[in-house]
């Protein structure tokens, strides 16, 4: 059986999530508290982070990139990072975006904050870290929307990876309630289109003890 270590708010581990059901993979979730840096599965993976996915012939995968790529070369029925080297070129040039640069400008200062400073038991959260990521995320909605409003989807006229990796982080954010999609109809709108896809009902069954979504979370229509 396929088993994919993974933390429920991790925009990397849902990603690689939401890839596998793309793909119609079958896979086993095994919730990972990275925090406790327990020895068995820092032997899998050394950094100590999720995602990490062991194969059934045992094969040992670890990050997301990594994994994904691995998953698109390998189960070529349901291609996610391209068909042409111009396609593939654009898909990863947007994963890196979200990965990246709205992982750090955005991501980590929410999630970060509220979620892995409770966890590993660091105190209160940053509230400046907190007011600049709220800042920081009407940008990227800006930057979705621009895109959806010349392409079908973020990457060009196929669902790719680049969507993945974009609803992977905005999920997790709005788990918390901290995506204004109101102020931002038209990635709203592609992130609804998202919402119906079938691999993406697992995340939107996702739950964290102690911590309720707000209740257009699971809305597929808002």
């Amino acid at each position: 059986m396929r088993v994919l270590y993974h933390l429920t708010l991790s925009p990397s581990a849902r990603k690689v999530r939401l890839v596998l059901a793309e793909k119609n993979l079958d896979f086993t979730l095994k919730l990972e508290k990275v925090w406790e840096r327990r020895a068995e599965f820092l032997a899998l993976n050394p950094s100590g982070e999720v995602p990490v996915l062991i194969e059934p012939d045992g094969t040992v995968l670890a990050g997301a990139d990594a994994i994904v790529e691995y998953l698109d070369e390998v189960y070529r029925e349901k291609i996610l990072i391209g068909i042409n080297p111009v396609d593939r070129a654009e898909v990863r040039r947007l994963c890196a975006w979200f990965d990246l640069k709205m992982n750090l400008e955005v991501t980590e200062n929410l999630l970060g904050e509220k979620m892995m400073r409770r966890y590993q038991g660091q105190g209160q959260p940053n509230s400046q870290a907190i007011r600049a990521g709220h800042a920081n995320l009407p940008g990227h909605l800006d930057y979705i929307g621009y895109l959806v409003e010349r392409r079908r989807w973020l990457a060009g006229d196929h669902f790719s990876a680049a969507d993945i990796t974009a609803a992977a982080h905005l999920s997790s954010l709005d788990y918390l309630g901290d995506v204004p999609w109101d102020a931002h109809e038209p990635a709203k709108e592609w992130y609804a289109r998202i919402k119906s896809r079938p691999s993406f009902r697992p995340i939107l069954s996702d739950h964290v003890p102690g911590v309720s979504p707000p209740k257009h979370y699971t809305d597929l229509d808002f």
